[in-house]
């Protein structure tokens, strides 16, 4: 899905012409669109596999519906199966070490590193923080009394001691420090980010926090 092959020299004269009109810039309402009668253009049927009830399909178009796509993944049963072996996701493979959790000091006061409901891709620590619900990156850490809930990090991503984030994006890179809070106060974080319709809180790439 959303898989496009160009020769080069076309899709910079597409999207020069799509520029200086009154368009939404879209691909396939627009681009593809001005295509047919000006050049050759293939499609091909798409077959899922997905061996669910009804055919999987989701315009990740938004920030929100990214949102709630990543969010499917984390259900006891989602609706695309990422572990079914005759469908594969074919994507870039890094060589890193797998995922782990680090202290599991259940008395009080104790640090404890735990995962539930969530996809921890590999390189990924918990060390000591908790994490619920969540797509977490390659190389994602979550340092000591951190709490991370229903949120996307993406690569490289560190949350610091005793910080919280609720319902957000994080892109790539960012730092969040200790002590800091995402997601529990609306008007706070209208202030210093970007919030979507639906409430989520969205930190761009290697943004500068303190």
């Amino acid at each position: 899905m959303g898989v496009y092959v160009f020769d080069t020299e076309t899709l910079v004269r597409a999207l020069a012409a799509d520029a200086r009109r009154e368009t939404r810039h879209d691909f396939g309402h627009d681009i593809l669109p001005s295509l047919v009668d000006t050049g050759k253009l293939f499609s091909y049927s798409f077959l899922d596999e997905n061996k669910k009830d009804t055919a999987y399909w989701r315009d990740i178009g938004t920030l929100d519906s990214y949102y709630e796509a990543s969010m499917d993944l984390v259900a006891v049963e989602p609706v695309f199966n990422l572990y079914d072996k005759h469908w594969p996701i074919r994507t870039m493979v890094q060589q890193l070490p797998p995922a782990k959790t680090v202290f599991a000091q259940e008395e009080p006061g104790g640090r404890l590193g735990i995962v539930l409901d969530s996809l921890v891709s590999g390189g990924a620590i918990i060390s000591g923080g908790r994490v619920e619900r969540c797509v977490l990156g390659p190389e994602v850490r979550i340092n000591s009394y951190a709490k991370v809930t229903d949120s996307v990090l993406m690569d490289g991503v560190d949350v610091g001691r005793h910080a919280r984030v609720t319902k957000a994006i994080i892109d790539k890179g960012v730092r969040i420090p200790a002590n800091f809070v995402v997601g529990e106060d609306p008007e706070e974080d209208k202030r210093r980010f970007l919030v979507t319709p639906a409430g989520v809180v969205v930190i761009p790439r290697e943004a500068h926090l303190d």
